[in-house]
């Protein structure tokens, strides 16, 4: 069995003020002067969590997690329907990303991010390319509204009777099409209740999606608290429905500006969720990136993604 490293504790943390009236919760662990990385949570809205640092050799790295604006600890929370989701987007989540470098201290990083991640942390690699010296992206995406309309059309043919159930929660998306859409306006509802019900029936597609993975039910959405779940759906359907205010294509297209930058991608070829042919795609646009595919992989973890992410991240520690 591959383990990770042993659980560890922050040694600093706490609440930067990023603007607009929000503010990040982050922490820092490992070693104080160790080569400095941040780990990017996925979602958007999923919140950063402590096994996260597990996959960093705490000896060597300097490990950085937070949480995106609106979501885990961050404030305003994006549960409350009072929050503006107007200064929720990826421009915003790419300069906070600077104002938290800036802050610590760190004038470049190691980049790494999982799913949704992967779209920040490219996002953000392609701006400031001279602030990061290697990147490790595991189930890749980019965010483009050809991924989107897999994941919540094109992989119905797989789940029928669960896509039924998913997009009949939302009558509108019938009629439309636009499942998405329905489901961010269901977000937006001055009804509580029939916020938390879109969240779950929600929730239970993107189950449905994973639901062929061996690790399934301990990734399941159904266990996250009342708040957290509001906030994922409610953040996760506003970047879904603008395409993450990315032109379409456009991280995959500017991949020439990651030249230099050392990347290894490691995408499992099962992978329901996010199709392989994306993380292809992005190797064959990126100059000297590392494509890992996994055979026995899907979008969960697995023993094979959890070797491949140690092995990359102590590798590159190393460099």
């Amino acid at each position: 069995m591959v383990e990770l490293y042993p659980p560890i504790e922050p040694h600093d943390r706490g609440m930067l003020a990023v603007g607009d009236g929000h503010f990040v919760a982050w922490e820092v662990s490992g070693a104080p002067n160790g080569k400095p990385a941040v780990a990017l949570h996925g979602g958007p809205g999923q919140g950063a969590g402590p096994r996260m640092r597990r996959a960093f050799d705490p000896a060597r790295y300097r490990i950085v997690l937070y949480d995106q604006r609106g979501c885990g600890r961050s404030i305003p929370h994006a549960s409350d329907p009072a929050t503006s989701m107007a200064f929720n987007t990826t421009e915003h989540l790419i300069s906070d990303m600077e104002v938290l470098r800036v802050h610590l201290g760190i004038d470049r990083w190691l980049v790494s991010g999982g799913s949704w991640g992967c779209t920040l942390a490219l996002a953000y690699a392609e701006r400031h390319p001279h602030r990061v010296t290697q990147m490790v992206l595991t189930s890749v995406t980019t965010s483009r509204r050809a991924e989107a309309d897999w994941l919540y059309r094109g992989v119905a043919r797989f789940f029928p009777e669960a896509w039924e159930l998913f997009r009949n929660h939302v009558p509108e998306a019938v009629r439309d099409e636009d499942v998405i859409r329905s489901y961010a306006r269901r977000m937006e509802h001055a009804d509580a209740g029939v916020r938390l019900a879109a969240a779950h029936a929600w929730c239970a597609w993107e189950d449905a999606v994973l639901s062929l993975e061996v690790r399934s039910r301990e990734s399941s959405y159904a266990d996250l608290a009342a708040p957290d779940l509001l906030a994922f759906v409610r953040i996760c359907t506003h970047y879904l429905h603008h395409a993450a205010w990315l032109e379409e294509g456009a991280l995959i297209r500017n991949a020439h500006r990651l030249a230099g930058i050392p990347g290894v991608l490691i995408h499992g070829r099962r992978d329901m969720a996010c199709p392989f042919a994306t993380a292809w795609e992005l190797a064959r646009a990126w100059p000297g990136a590392e494509l890992v595919a996994l055979s026995d992989a899907g979008h969960l973890r697995t023993e094979s993604k959890r070797l491949a992410l140690l092995r990359a991240l102590d590798k590159l520690a190393r460099e």
